[in-house]
């Protein structure tokens, strides 16, 4: 289970608890078990300083307070704080990221049956595209509902994620693409084959959550190939 430590302490000497940080960041290369930690300070109250660190387990944390660097680091922040630091220790019970789910979503979306959904729960009104197969970016919810209904068009598909993270506003998600060829794709005739795509996708959020900007990345030479669109130049 996710293990956090909440640590809360009240100084005015920021910059050099900034610095002790990094020290034991330096320090303890190759042996912390922390995997984030994040510093905030009170907007209300500046002196007032929280920080969270996650942990893959509370095992996991205490092999990190047990760390010779980690001891020597604490009495070290103890003098610059106004008071003793108090440490709450949290299990997590449930951690939502919202980017992730709203990657997984899009993806559903653009497998789904029937008529293309709407998406603007989705994607953001002045949403920005690139894509390699098209010359340009295509700027706008109404352009990248038209590109996406061009795939679908040419294309029954599904994906597999592969892998999806994200970190702060923006995620990634690498994904194979499994299709048949069912209609004009980019002048080539339906096919009728079976084909597959590997691609990575990299998605920026607006402050409300919604896509606003993606950079498709994905093996387009490999596509043509198997709708033999390159047999002739290989011949």
């Amino acid at each position: 289970m996710t293990f956090v430590q909440l640590i809360e302490c009240r100084t005015s000497r920021l910059d050099e608890m900034n610095r002790l940080m990094d020290d034991w960041v330096t320090q303890s290369k190759g042996r912390r078990t922390a995997t984030h930690a994040v510093v905030g300070k009170d907007r209300s109250d500046a002196s007032h300083i929280v920080e969270v660190v996650e942990f893959p387990s509370y095992e996991e944390a205490m092999r990190n307070s047990n760390l010779p660097e980690t001891g020597r680091i604490f009495q070290d922040m103890v003098a610059l704080c106004d008071e003793t630091p108090t440490f709450t220790d949290l299990d997590v019970v449930r951690d939502e990221q919202l980017g992730l789910d709203t990657v997984r979503r899009l993806f559903a979306a653009l497998e789904s049956e029937g008529e293309l959904p709407p998406l603007n729960d989705l994607l953001d009104e002045d949403i920005h595209s690139h894509d390699p197969v098209n010359p340009q970016d295509t700027i706008g919810l109404d352009g990248v509902r038209n590109e996406y209904r061009m795939w679908r068009a040419a294309f029954d598909f599904a994906f597999t994620i592969d892998d999806v993270l994200a970190q702060g506003d923006q995620a990634c998600a690498r994904w194979t693409w499994h299709a048949t060829h069912k209609g004009d794709f980019l002048g080539i005739p339906a096919t009728r084959r079976q084909v597959t795509m590997t691609g990575m996708t990299l998605f920026r959020f607006d402050p409300h959550g919604k896509i606003t900007e993606t950079w498709w990345q994905h093996d387009q030479l490999g596509l043509m190939q198997q709708l033999g669109a390159l047999d002739e130049l290989e011949s």
